[in-house]
């Protein structure tokens, strides 16, 4: 129904009384602010001067005097519309949202993806790449359909949309926003709208600490301070996605949709979300092309899954044609990411291959480079769902590394398994050649020999442990390395032994045929010196030697129990009563005990005073 007054000479009254520059009553208030009936006195007014415009019937000086209160009018909307934005504008508080829209914890194996974001699980996850860094110095035409193979994943289906703004306000600023598009005032809205929107959404994302980098400032950070800002992308991205922009988009939508020719909404939303967007955005895309190192892997894979999971919010929240440049980037960094991860996995057989460390580890126990590669490929293991689908080939072996002879690796024996597992025991191998090599820095054969014993009985315990890596590697393999570590065992017990039990031998002691009263008394003596130094000697040397893993340890000495004890006391029993109780320095009591002091890191003489506690 018609108010009183709507003709274009009373609507212009309305506007003028309203003019801030003529008034000095209508400067400090706001419209909005007060009597609802005079808000709507106010929009009826432009709306009647916009008829009157339109309708073509106003003389020349009608026309100019009902364009200077449309322009007038235009300038106290454009304050109203900032006034309103501004009183019902506050950041986004986002701490309470970061767990809240991370992945649901996992009650699954990691291998499925649904990784847990949880800081004790990332402060964990950098800690073990943290050691493994001391070592060195999938189509995506198949998107949607991982991407719904991870949405299954999400704690929530995505999106989580607040409502920024109060009803009434929304609805005011509707109003405005569709008399001053109507009026040809489209430009000045947005500029208005986007200058107040994006500060407030610039103070959110602020406190979700990512900061705007170059390539050339990533590329220069310490790989922990990387790490660092890696985590904090991970859960920003989430919140930025999930919540900042698509709330943004959906306010937006209830200011602007379907006003106008042009798509309003779309190109407020871009004008708001476009700066931080792309900061967000060009961190990750600087992170895919920042030099490859092997302990970057893990952050690079969780950095991958993150945004793989978000490619269907992305898709959802930039879906304009406006948006078209945040869109298509984000399955472009996603490529680059998958191409990071399988340069970083070369870059660490390689580095496996070539690690050279000369100086032997005391005792022949377990190198650091065992420990680092174990850890590393358990870890591998654990994201085995992303990377078989990155790792798509086999990896090439022996000739390529052109700078050292490098083992051959016959791919028929591990026919139908993954690429991924086959890269896996491509690393193996060649940590194996590697720890040969190393072995050989040893001067005693015998230690050579345990040391091989202990590294490779090492990764045979790493491979059993969690049984997704277990089941990548394969039992065939499994069964060849327990071959290995036992033939080294068999060989360091040869190597040591074979001396010892030679001293306990017939041969050489009768002077005569007769066996009980021929035996050569000078003879026996010199054999029982010789075994009396020959094990002495073993017995100091390797109670130094260690075989850290408690099990073998005792496997190790109950087989030379078996060989050593039974041998000497048959040989004491024949020939111990042919020679004075001098030359026999051990019984068989003292033999057993002194063969249980082996293999435990210790001097002789802490042994003897442990055992007397």
């Amino acid at each position: 129904m018609e108010p009183p007054g709507t003709d274009s000479s009373a609507a212009e009254q309305i506007i003028l009384r309203w003019d801030s520059m003529a008034s000095e009553d209508a400067r400090y208030q706001m419209i909005f602010e007060g009597d609802r009936d005079e808000i709507n006195r106010y929009l009826q007014a432009v709306d009647q001067l916009q008829r009157s415009m339109d309708s073509n019937t106003l003389s020349e000086n009608q026309s100019t005097k009902v364009n200077n209160a449309i322009q007038i009018a235009m300038a106290r909307l454009e304050d109203e519309f900032r006034n309103i934005l501004i009183t019902n504008s506050t950041p986004i508080e986002t701490e309470p949202l970061i767990d809240s829209v991370s992945l649901t914890p996992r009650t699954t194996p990691r291998t499925s993806s649904c990784r847990s974001d949880s800081p004790e699980n990332e402060h964990n996850s950098e800690k073990r790449t943290e050691s493994i860094s001391k070592i060195t110095s999938a189509s995506f035409n198949e998107r949607n359909e991982r991407s719904t193979t991870f949405a299954s994943c999400r704690s929530m289906n995505s999106i989580r949309e607040q409502d920024l703004i109060p009803a009434e306000s929304i609805s005011d600023l509707r109003e405005i926003a569709e008399r001053m598009i109507a009026a040809g005032y489209f430009r000045e809205c947005v500029q208005v709208y986007g200058s107040v929107r994006k500060s407030v959404v610039d103070g959110s994302f602020k406190k979700l600490g990512v900061e705007k980098l170059s390539i050339g400032d990533i590329q220069r950070l310490e790989w922990e301070a990387l790490n660092a800002k890696i985590g904090r992308w991970i859960r920003a991205a989430k919140v930025c996605i999930r919540v900042l922009f698509s709330s943004e988009k959906k306010l937006c939508k209830q200011i602007f949709e379907d006003l106008g020719t042009t798509s309003a909404d779309d190109v407020c939303f871009m004008e708001t979300v476009k700066s931080p967007a792309t900061q967000l955005f060009n961190f990750a895309e600087a992170i895919s092309i920042s030099r490859r190192s092997p302990e970057k892997l893990f952050k690079i894979l969780d950095l991958h899954d993150s945004l793989l999971d978000l490619l269907p919010d992305i898709d959802d929240v930039f879906d304009s044609k406006p948006a078209e440049s945040i869109r298509i980037q984000a399955p472009e960094i996603l490529s680059r990411l998958a191409e990071a991860a399988r340069g970083m996995l070369t870059e660490f057989e390689n580095a496996v291959l070539r690690e050279p460390s000369k100086v032997p580890v005391p005792g022949g126990t377990i190198h650091p480079l065992t420990r680092y590669v174990m850890n590393y490929i358990s870890l591998i293991s654990d994201y085995k769902l992303t990377l078989g689908e990155v790792i798509v080939s086999k990896p090439a072996t022996g000739s390529r590394h052109c700078d050292s002879t490098a083992p051959e690796m016959d791919f028929s024996d591990h026919e139908g398994q993954s690429p991924l597992a086959l890269h896996l025991i491509w690393i193996i191998t060649i940590l194996q050649f590697n720890l040969e090599g190393k072995s050989k820095h040893y001067k005693d054969n015998s230690l050579a020999h345990l040391f091989i014993m202990n590294n490779v009985h090492y990764i045979v315990q790493k491979i059993k442990g969690p049984m997704e890596l277990r089941d990548m590697i394969g039992d065939q393999y499994l069964r060849t390395l327990t071959r290995t570590f036992r033939q080294a065992a068999t060989n360091h017990q040869r190597a040591t032994w074979i001396g010892v039990l030679h001293c306990l031998r017939d041969q050489g002691l009768h002077s005569t045929g007769s066996f009980s009263s021929g035996v050569s008394k000078s003879a026996l003596r010199e054999r029982f010196k010789s075994f009396n130094v020959i094990f002495d000697e073993v017995h100091r040397t390797q109670a130094l030697w260690l075989v850290p893993d408690e099990q073998l340890r005792e496997e190790l000495k109950i087989s030379i129990l078996e060989k050593l004890v039974p041998a000497y006391r048959s040989f004491l029993g024949r020939y111990g009563n042919h020679i004075s109780d001098n030359y026999i320095k051990y019984t068989v009591e003292d033999l057993e005990n002194a063969v249980l002091d082996l293999f435990e890191g210790y001097a002789v003489s802490q042994h003897s005073r442990r055992r007397s506690q």
